[in-house]
């Protein structure tokens, strides 16, 4: 656990409701100084109402909201160290990018002098990589340009913490894909808390330090990327992280390894998700089989892992293959394109590690 010099934004017990829906049901979290955090779910899992209640946009039904080891509840935006940057930049069409950067120095009291607020105008747009870009309006920018506009505006007050509210969502993908990379670089560079929203689980593989994965207002998986996608708590997360394959069972063997007997009668074995709760025998149950640890091979004879292929998506460097298997249902296996290939509506055989593949509750 982090101690309490190392958080710069910490939940405990936090409650928010709107009417008879609970949007944020009883959240811990302790965001890192310096980190890139990440709120990740399906709309409708809290994870907008969260950044919220860092902003002081909502306050808390209950439970206590704390930004750099101060209490925050009843405290509104303006004095709150943050600034946020929303989906759609908000940038203001009357003034040029200058006067936008600027906008919140201005506000500030006792006044900054002209030269002052210029100077720092000069240093956020080089941050951002616009110097020259002073006298532009917003409708002679592109989306990208307009994102960093926002991101100097949000930046130039040194806030604790930046909140982003799925800044990248209204960009084209490749413009989003290198966004992402200037994103990660500039907190990396620049050393404030970001805090970010997404429901595009490959912004927050990208990006992240820490993502906290969100469902129905409760946090069901905090950790690294690496950990998420290698060690998913559930069928959920599995799910949600990544792509991923499930073959349902009940459980007839239990211990460090267990065993799944599937609908068909056949048994197949899988290491026990090391961070979730313990199977226990007669539980549902599957095994959770990501599509790049299937391997494929051309089919001799009928087996019981045989299948065939019945859709084919090239994606480049790999191809991705649907296939239905009499006993398994059917299933995603991703091979490199460079190698042995299959046809549509060729018959292969199916095989995996047996550490391939990980045992977690069928919710």
């Amino acid at each position: 656990m982090p101690t309490q010099a190392e958080i710069d934004v910490e939940f405990r017990k936090v409650v928010k409701t709107f009417g008879a829906v609970v949007a944020v049901n009883q959240v811990d979290l302790a965001i890192r100084k310096g980190s890139f955090y990440s709120f990740l779910g399906p709309s409708g899992c809290g994870k907008t109402s969260s950044l919220r209640l860092i902003g002081g946009f909502e306050q808390p039904d209950r439970g206590e909201v704390f930004i750099g080891g101060e209490t925050v509840n009843g405290v509104p935006p303006y004095r709150r160290q943050v600034n946020m940057v929303f989906q759609h930049y908000a940038l203001f069409p009357h003034m040029d990018v200058a006067g936008n950067v600027g906008y919140g120095l201005r506000q500030r009291r006792p006044r900054l002098t002209a030269a002052d607020i210029n100077r720092r105008v000069g240093e956020a747009l080089a941050l951002v990589r616009l110097t020259g870009y002073e006298r532009r309006r917003a409708w002679e920018l592109s989306g990208g340009q307009q994102q960093r506009v926002a991101l100097a505006r949000a930046l130039i007050n040194q806030p604790t913490v930046l909140l982003l509210d799925e800044p990248l969502a209204a960009l084209d993908r490749q413009l989003r894909k290198a966004m992402q990379v200037e994103l990660k670089t500039l907190q990396q560079e620049v050393g404030i808390t970001f805090v970010f929203v997404t429901h595009d689980q490959e912004e927050a593989l990208s990006m992240s330090d820490c993502i906290a994965v969100m469902r129905d207002g409760r946090i069901v998986q905090e950790g690294a990327p690496a950990t998420l996608y290698a060690q998913p708590v559930d069928r959920y997360v599995a799910g949600f992280i990544g792509q991923s394959n499930f073959i349902a069972g009940e459980v007839v063997e239990t211990g460090e390894w267990v065993t799944l007997q599937t609908a068909s009668g056949l048994t197949v074995h899988a290491p026990q998700a090391p961070l979730a709760k313990p199977l226990t025998h007669g539980a549902k149950a599957v095994l959770a089989l990501r599509p790049e640890r299937i391997q494929l091979s051309a089919a001799t004879t009928e087996t019981n892992q045989s299948g065939r292929i019945v859709q084919t998506t090239f994606l480049g460097d790999q191809t991705e293959y649907h296939l239905d298997t009499p006993h398994f249902g059917r299933l995603l296996a991703r091979q490199n394109s460079v190698g042995q290939t299959f046809a549509l509506g060729e018959a292969v055989e199916v095989h995996w590690d047996p550490d391939a593949g990980l045992a977690l509750v069928d919710d």
